[in-house]
């Protein structure tokens, strides 16, 4: 289904905002060696809820970094709505979801460059989870 312009505009402004926010909680926190960044917002036809695609470097750490995000979501929401309070009416609810796209892209280079073909053999690469 396509979104609507209101849904990109929204979409956008989060996705702007909330790569800012986590580099800020990232600094703030003392955490180095992670970089994170957002990939992708969707946010739903009524507006309620935004999902947020994060890919986080190295990607050993991506699924506990992102349970921890989905813990501290509200402290998040209003930090950004804090931001957006003149553009945005009512914030949507955040769901973070860890963006694999990358590693994904990795492992099908590894497997074409190597002895191993995925194409010819598709059991080779892992299946990907559809979210």
């Amino acid at each position: 289904m396509n979104e609507t312009n209101r849904q990109k505009k929204i979409a956008s402004l989060l996705q702007e905002d909330l790569a800012q926010e986590l580099q800020n909680l990232l600094r703030e926190s003392g955490q180095t060696g992670i970089i994170i960044s957002v990939s992708k917002v969707h946010v739903t036809v009524n507006l309620s809820l935004a999902k947020v695609y994060v890919s986080i470097f190295p990607a050993d750490k991506g699924k506990s970094f992102t349970k921890e995000l989905n813990l501290v979501k509200s402290q998040i929401k209003h930090r950004i709505s804090q931001l957006t309070r003149h553009q945005l009416r009512k914030m949507p609810d955040l769901v973070f979801y860890l963006d694999d796209s990358i590693e994904y892209i990795e492992q099908i280079n590894k497997a074409l460059k190597g002895t191993d073909n995925p194409i010819t053999n598709p059991e080779l690469l892992n299946k990907r989870k559809k979210s």
